[in-house]
C-alpha cells in the first residue's frame, strides 16, 4: 500500500468513526436548535402561529418588564449559588484529598455523590419540609431560644439557594477534588524549601494551581442552577420568578411558543457569554 492510499484509507476510517456522533449531534442538536432560531421569529396570534420573521419576540423581552425581571433573578441566584457552592466545595475537596487516609478516599467521596442518587424532585420536596415554619430547622432554632418565631425561608429565594447549594456543593467537590489529586506533591515541598509558610504556598502555589478545577466545576453550576425549572417552582414558589419558569408559563398557559423560544435562546446567549469568559480566563491561566 502507498502512502497516498494509506492516507486515504486512514481518513475514510476516521471518517467512519466521527460520523455517527456528527448524524447524532446533526439530529438531537444542530435541527432542534435550528427549528428553535426559527420559531423564535414567528407571532403567536389568536389564529395561530404567523411567520413574519421578525425580532419582535426579542424587543418584547425589553419592553416587558416582568421577562427583564426573571433573567435578574435567575442570575442573581445562580451567582449565589456558585459561589457559596464553590466557598463550600473546596474546603472539603481539600479536607478529603488531604487529610483523609488514601484507603478511606474513595469512601468519602462516595458519601459526598450520595445526594445525586435521591430523586431531584424528592430532594426539592424534602427541603421545603425540612425549611417549612414547622420544620426541623424552625424546630431547632425555636427550641434553642435563638429565634421566639419561625423564619420565614419556604417559599423565598433563600430556599432556593439552599436547595440548590446541597446538591451543587457535591458536584464542585468532586472536580476541585480531581484537580487537586493531579498536583505533585513536589510543588508544596519547593514552596517550603523556599522558606513559604503553609498559607503562602496555598496563596500562591496550589491555589492558583486549582483554578481550572473551580472554573470548570463553577461553570457547570452556572448552566445547571441558571436552566433549572424544578428547584426554583418547588422551592421558590412563585413569589419570584425565574426565567425557566416564565418560559414554561408562555408554553403552558399562553401555547406562546415563539416567545417561549426567544425567551430560550436569550438565556442560551447568556450562558454561551458566561463560557467565552471563562474559557478566555482559563487560556491566560495556562498560558
Amino acid at each position: 500500500m502507498t502512502t497516498h492510499e494509506r492516507a486515504a484509507h486512514e481518513r475514510r476510517t476516521a471518517w467512519r468513526l466521527v460520523l455517527p456522533a456528527m448524524l447524532w449531534t446533526l439530529a438531537f442538536f444542530v435541527v432542534p436548535f435550528a427549528c428553535m432560531v426559527a420559531m423564535s421569529l414567528w407571532q403567536r396570534t389568536g389564529a395561530g402561529l404567523v411567520r413574519t420573521w421578525d425580532l419582535q419576540n426579542y424587543a418584547s423581552f425589553f419592553a416587558r418588564p416582568h421577562f427583564v425581571e426573571g433573567l435578574v433573578n435567575s442570575l442573581e441566584i445562580t451567582v449565589a449559588v456558585t459561589v457559596i457552592s464553590a466557598l463550600l466545595a473546596y474546603p472539603l475537596a481539600w479536607f478529603i484529598a488531604e487529610r483523609v487516609p488514601e484507603r478511606w478516599q474513595r469512601a468519602a467521596l462516595l458519601l459526598a455523590i450520595l445526594p445525586f442518587w435521591t430523586s431531584y424532585v424528592v430532594r426539592s420536596y424534602a427541603w421545603t419540609l425540612v425549611l417549612a415554619g414547622n420544620g426541623i430547622v424552625n424546630q431547632a432554632l425555636v427550641g434553642s431560644g435563638l429565634i421566639d418565631r419561625p423564619l420565614d425561608i419556604a417559599s423565598t429565594r433563600t430556599a432556593t439557594v439552599i436547595g440548590f447549594v446541597h446538591f451543587f456543593v457535591m458536584l464542585l467537590t468532586l472536580t476541585i477534588y480531581a484537580n487537586l489529586k493531579q498536583l505533585s506533591p513536589n510543588y508544596a515541598r519547593a514552596a517550603a524549601d523556599l522558606g513559604a509558610s503553609r498559607v503562602q504556598t496555598f496563596i500562591h502555589v496550589i491555589g492558583p494551581l486549582t483554578v481550572p478545577g473551580v472554573v470548570v466545576g463553577a461553570f457547570i453550576t452556572f448552566v445547571l442552577c441558571i436552566g433549572d425549572y424544578v428547584t426554583p417552582q418547588i422551592l421558590g414558589g412563585n413569589n419570584e420568578l425565574v426565567l425557566p419558569q416564565i418560559i414554561m408559563q408562555q408554553i403552558g398557559r399562553r401555547a406562546d411558543f415563539p416567545a417561549a423560544s426567544a425567551l430560550a435562546i436569550i438565556l442560551m446567549l447568556v450562558v454561551t457569554a458566561v463560557y467565552a469568559a471563562c474559557a478566555r480566563w482559563l487560556r491566560l491561566e495556562r498560558a
